[in-house]
């Protein structure tokens, strides 16, 4: 089990990681479409594990 700072450092990193992806897709999305629907996926999946961690950060709270 992580202790809550490096949960905190993770969800700060996963959140980042995250957005990034997501704007890179936008930015290239009109010049190649399937490199954008993988890095719109790369975003959700880094987002997913961003929302399990924090679900983790909350029980540990708790």
């Amino acid at each position: 089990m992580k202790t809550v700072e490096q949960l905190k450092t993770r969800i700060q990193e996963l959140g980042r990681d995250a957005a990034q992806f997501s704007q890179q897709a936008v930015d290239i999305s009109q010049s190649n479409r399937e490199q954008s629907k993988t890095l719109m996926q790369r975003a959700k999946e880094a987002s997913k594990r961003c929302q399990l961690l924090i679900q983790e950060l909350k029980r540990q709270n708790t």
